[in-house]
């Protein structure tokens, strides 16, 4: 861990599970850490995309990466109770499991990588990803050429978000990020029935993030 706690020596310790294995161990369960966009400011900009399925609250929605980041908790407390939050920091899932138990026993933890998710087809409605993709793209190099490890892992990701997507109106995979689009389109084009939008979501008052939308289009 560097001397500033809870930060890697450099970027790219962000892309390493060794990192946040010792950063979970060291934080302990009642930590709580969003990198960008706070959730209560992100849930109501989600929402229309969640409830485009038609099954309100009962929309099913896995969020990948999920850290411990409130916007699980938020949404849970907002109703939406059939979330699945996967990582592949067995030290997180089990805090997460723990930290939520009583309060929010519906809410799913899960440890698994989400380049190889042990889903079936079609179970979800709606897959999320705040920032985990970033983490992906921390390597040293040229950011217009990332290394080719990145570039797979990346689209493995997305192979793997479209593959347990339901394919029927609504389902889509929701990426909030600070990438810019010359920068992350690149790992969301090609998808058969899919079609990618994004959008600028602010801050107004700050830096730019963008929310990502690789929606099925097939019954569009």
């Amino acid at each position: 861990m560097s001397p500033v706690q809870g930060l890697p020596e450099d970027n790219t310790g962000y892309g390493t599970q060794e990192y946040w294995e010792k950063r979970y161990a060291s934080e302990g369960q009642d930590s709580s850490f969003d990198w960008f966009l706070q959730p209560e400011y992100l849930l109501p900009l989600l929402e229309p995309y969640l409830l485009e399925c038609g099954k309100g609250k009962d929309v099913r929605v896995l969020m990948l990466g999920c850290g411990n980041s409130l916007l699980g908790e938020v949404m849970y407390d907002a109703g939406y109770h059939n979330v699945v939050n996967v990582d592949y920091s067995a030290i997180l899932i089990a805090q997460m499991r723990a930290r939520h138990a009583e309060l929010r026993p519906d809410m799913q933890w899960l440890e698994m990588d989400i380049r190889d998710l042990k889903f079936n087809e079609g179970d979800f409605d709606v897959v999320l990803d705040k920032g985990t993709m970033d983490a992906m793209l921390t390597s040293k190099g040229d950011v217009w050429n990332p290394p080719e490890e990145d570039v797979q892992n990346c689209r493995k990701e997305v192979e793997e978000a479209v593959r347990v997507l339901a394919k029927q109106k609504g389902s889509r995979f929701l990426y909030a990020t600070f990438g810019q689009p010359h920068f992350r389109r690149r790992y969301m084009l090609g998808h058969a029935g899919f079609a990618l939008t994004h959008r600028d979501i602010g801050p107004p008052e700050g830096f730019s993030y963008f929310l990502y939308d690789l929606q099925y289009a097939a019954a569009l």
